[in-house]
């Protein structure tokens, strides 16, 4: 009974190290389709310390940097993090170790697996914690996309953007976090990443919606936002 004990604890090792080399691979390998791109770190406004600043003064921004910002555990834990930072924007206490709580999200020593969330999961998850009406708008031209920028600086909202590091970065995958609000003068929109190594950072729209606007393997859908509306509403949109 012992070695058959070993046996199964031995093949679930396997099973996990293979599953957190896979996620580690999602996270870390540049695919050849992004090898050309400029990063947009390279751009003067990604993390330019004035910009910045008066990014955190919008009213949004201003409900995040009250709180302890949260920045994820591990490399596929960033679609839970970006819900306990909404959650805290909100006033609302919440946790790494417990936000899956209640969800139909599964973890394997600590990781979402099979290969983290999407973001109807997202969706899903937001709803379950926070009782609100959350919407996923998928498939934006610009001139969509600029007109829920306008509306980004509400504190009666919180955003969240599912898209790929591809698009923006030339390497990476697809990736969770908050907007915290779009400095409108100088149309930069600001996002609070939860990897800790990228931390909050502007970009153009347009950047922004390329790297959005692209597929999620894992769902065989476009990425997209989830529009957090501060309105208790049982029946919110799909």
């Amino acid at each position: 009974m012992a070695i058959l004990r070993s046996r199964a604890f031995a093949a679930a090792l396997i099973v996990t190290l293979a599953l957190v080399g896979a996620l580690g691979a999602r996270s870390y390998v540049t695919p050849n389709e992004f090898a050309g791109v400029s990063s947009i770190e390279k751009t003067a406004a990604y993390q330019d310390p004035a910009l910045i600043a008066r990014a955190w003064q919008l009213p949004v921004a201003a409900t995040y940097k009250a709180i302890t910002f949260d920045y994820q555990a591990n490399a596929s834990f960033c679609g839970p993090t970006s819900v306990v930072d909404v959650m805290r924007s909100l006033g609302r206490q919440q946790t790494q170790a417990t936000v899956l709580d209640g969800s139909k999200v599964w973890t394997l020593f600590g990781y979402v697996v099979p290969a983290g969330m999407t973001l109807d999961e997202e969706a899903a998850l937001m709803r379950l914690k926070a009782g609100l009406t959350v919407k996923v708008v998928r498939d934006l031209d610009l001139a969509a996309f600029r007109a829920e920028l306008a509306h980004m600086n509400d504190p009666a909202r919180r955003y969240l953007i599912n898209f790929s590091r591809g698009p923006l970065f030339g390497r990476g995958h697809g990736h969770h976090s908050p907007i915290l609000g779009y400095l409108a003068d100088e149309d930069l929109v600001f996002v609070g990443d939860v990897n800790r190594a990228f931390g909050p950072w502007l970009v153009k729209p347009e950047r922004l919606l390329e790297a959005m606007n692209t597929l999620d393997d894992s769902s065989g859908k476009a990425r997209g936002l989830l529009v957090v509306e501060l309105a208790a509403d049982s029946e919110a949109a799909p």
